[in-house]
């Protein structure tokens, strides 16, 4: 699949292909292709070369069908201000033949106290819970979510976790775009990692970071800086790189590494000016496919 906007190709011949009942995850920076390419799959954008096929239908055929089976929340879902909450979801309900009740889905999503209320009164949280409902009010098959917590407060972002972990136990398919690691791993049974619109790595989050060849990440900064010579002499270090203005190194085990790094540090009469340490997450495997941070790229 491709598609380009005058001289940029946001998708460069991306090829995905999405299990029924699997949640899958577009992972990668922004400008990285992905919310053109769920455009293309949800038929809001023409692609300019490839096939797509949704739930064995295609867009050109079978549209109206296509319409009916899934649920779409975009980036920025654009409602209706002067309409109350009830009023968007009833609204919503009438463009399928079958569907849930409004009332339901209010409950659901814990927009019981604001039934009556505009959705211009809303706060961002609820905004984005009531787009969700819109987008499950005609009981798709499969649902789309295109960066669905961005901007949100960590309880807003866990209701809709929930809401995502139970569409998916009741044997829905999930396809969403997010650059939050923490959201990918909790969420997604497979991700692919798009960047300058092309897959560069796909699969469970468990094997993408097992393929680091290192379970921990060390990031440190020395004054003066330490030589590459002693970085690659350190035992268990699979990989070390400059990351800003620290070194990032995947390592086999924290304890085989930190000991002898600190004692190199002494040795070079160097000042250790920071260091941190965690367990190996999928920020780290887009930083060593590209040398960059998900949120810099």
């Amino acid at each position: 699949m491709t598609k380009s906007f005058a001289d940029v190709k946001a998708v460069a011949g991306l090829d995905l292909s999405v299990a029924r009942g699997e949640c899958f995850g577009l992972l990668g920076p922004n400008g990285a292709g992905k919310t053109t390419t769920i455009e293309i799959l949800e038929g809001l954008t023409d692609r300019d070369g490839g096939e797509v096929s949704v739930l064995g239908l295609t867009w050109e055929k079978d549209a109206d069908a296509i319409r009916e089976r899934i649920g779409i929340s975009l980036q920025d879902t654009q409602l209706n201000d002067k309409l109350s909450v009830f009023e968007t979801l009833r609204l919503f309900r009438s463009f399928y033949r079958s569907g849930r009740e409004p009332e339901a889905l209010i409950e659901q999503l814990s927009l019981g106290e604001k039934r009556n209320a505009r959705v211009g009164k809303l706060s961002g949280g609820q905004r984005q819970r009531l787009a969700v409902a819109c987008a499950l009010v005609g009981e798709p098959e499969i649902l789309f979510l295109d960066e669905p917590t961005t901007g949100l407060d960590p309880q807003s972002r866990l209701q809709l976790w929930d809401l995502v972990v139970a569409f998916r136990s009741a044997g829905g398919t999930v396809l969403l775009t997010t650059h939050y690691m923490d959201e990918a791993e909790r969420l997604c049974d497979r991700v692919a990692i798009v960047d300058h619109g092309k897959v560069i790595a796909i699969g469970t989050p468990r094997e993408l970071i097992s393929s680091l060849q290192g379970g921990s990440v060390v990031e440190f900064a020395t004054d003066p800086p330490l030589p590459k010579e002693t970085l690659a002499a350190l035992p268990g270090v699979s990989e070390y790189r400059p990351h800003g203005p620290n070194w990032f190194l995947l390592v086999r085990a924290l304890h085989e590494t930190v000991p002898p790094l600190l004692l190199a540090v002494e040795a070079a009469g160097a000042k250790l000016v920071t260091l941190s340490t965690h367990q190996a997450t999928l920020e780290d495997v887009f930083v060593s496919l590209t040398g960059r941070d998900l949120r810099d790229a």
